[in-house]
């Protein structure tokens, strides 16, 4: 990323990876079942159910991993892009105004959440730019993060409830307002903002090395960027 002509940077997912050797498993392991179902003795035959079992549940793990996008995410010198099946967000370089693992309070410790955080400067180019599907994709997967660094004044834990499914509306900054799906998705930034400080999250799972060598890349991406940009 030496100039504005860079090429762009791929990861691929470590999820993604050997999805096809998974599904030829899978595969493989179901024509094994079927054999043995038909030539074993009755008394194995429960082994047979739990080898078919098995073979059903890799099979549709290595579809998903198939599925998916061949990368994950896309990092330009323009833009940070997240590449899902339902659909994708865009992340300006701009309008990042931190990138870091959060971290989260463990007794006297601070431990780091296999994740990355990024807080923005501003709510609205990431909330035009993530699509319905996806947004209630990303409510889902980001609710164990409400449970993180809990609030001292929730004794009841009645709030975490509230911050789940909190879909009042949401005014951007200028003055459109969001219901529905994306105003829950701006809602949970804001709350996640106050919990762990950042807006946006993508889980380890997503990177193809540790979160703490993604978080280097990416700053070492920012600051070309800006070493670039102040000298054209």
């Amino acid at each position: 990323m030496s100039s504005t002509e860079a090429e762009p940077i791929f990861i691929r997912a470590t999820s993604k990876r050997n999805g096809i050797t998974t599904l030829i498993i899978g595969i493989t392991g179901l024509l094994l079942s079927a054999l043995w179902l038909s030539v074993a003795p009755e008394w194995l035959f429960l082994a047979g159910v739990f080898l078919t079992s098995a073979s059903i549940v890799t099979l549709l793990i290595g579809w998903f991993k198939l599925r998916e996008p061949d990368h994950s995410i896309e990092i330009s010198p323009a833009a940070v892009v997240y590449h899902h099946r339902l659909g994708n967000w865009r992340l300006d370089w701009d309008n990042i105004q931190r990138i870091d693992c959060p971290r989260v309070a463990r007794g006297l410790e601070q431990v780091e959440l296999e994740a990355i955080g990024f807080r923005l400067k501003s709510y609205d180019p990431f909330l035009r730019s993530v699509s319905p599907r996806l947004a209630t994709h990303i409510l889902m997967e980001q609710r164990p993060l409400l449970m993180q660094n809990p609030d001292t004044n929730c004794s009841t834990g009645a709030c975490y409830g509230h911050e789940m499914f909190d879909d009042k509306h949401f005014q951007l900054a200028d003055g459109e307002v969001l219901s529905g799906v994306k105003a829950m998705l701006a809602n949970r930034m804001t709350h996640l903002r106050e919990r762990l400080g950042y807006d946006v999250f993508i889980s380890s799972a997503d990177l193809d090395r540790e979160p703490l060598e993604f978080v280097s890349l990416m700053r070492q991406c920012q600051q070309t960027r800006h070493q670039v940009l102040g000298t054209t």
